[in-house]
């Protein structure tokens, strides 16, 4: 999958900003003061599965991450160095191929991770991003 489609939906949208986490090397995405998203390359030390891959790391509901876990036990794991209950790594190579996730489906986690954090900001915060928008 094209990083620059992720990068693109990501940024579209309201108060959504990333920044280079340079010591991880780790494109992070942020609303509010909140990460929502991550885009790196795991370490080829790293633990398997994670070894080497190309992840995009997002919030996510945890019945969805259960339903995805099993629909694409080699394309979408356990969040990378986050809580895997709650956050899930799609492999950015597998994306758009037979047997992974389609696009759509990756660009739709976007979104949902997006809302996910967004809905936990304070309303204060919530309304800040909105009148900014």
């Amino acid at each position: 999958m094209d990083v620059s489609l992720i990068d693109k939906r990501l940024l579209s949208h309201p108060g959504a900003t990333k920044a280079l986490h340079e010591s991880w090397g780790w494109m992070v995405y942020w609303v509010g003061g909140k990460q929502f998203a991550c885009e790196f390359v795991a370490a080829p030390d790293a633990k398997l599965p994670y070894a080497g891959r190309h992840l995009l790391s997002l919030k996510c509901d945890p019945d969805r991450i259960r339903e995805l876990r099993a629909e694409f036990p080699d394309a979408v794991l356990p969040g990378y160095y986050s809580d895997g209950r709650t956050w899930v790594s799609v492999d950015v190579d597998q994306a758009g191929m037979p047997g992974g996730p389609s696009e759509e489906l990756a660009l739709d986690l976007c979104d949902m991770s997006y809302r996910l954090v967004f809905s936990k900001l304070t309303k204060r915060m919530q309304r800040e991003i909105a009148e900014t928008s």
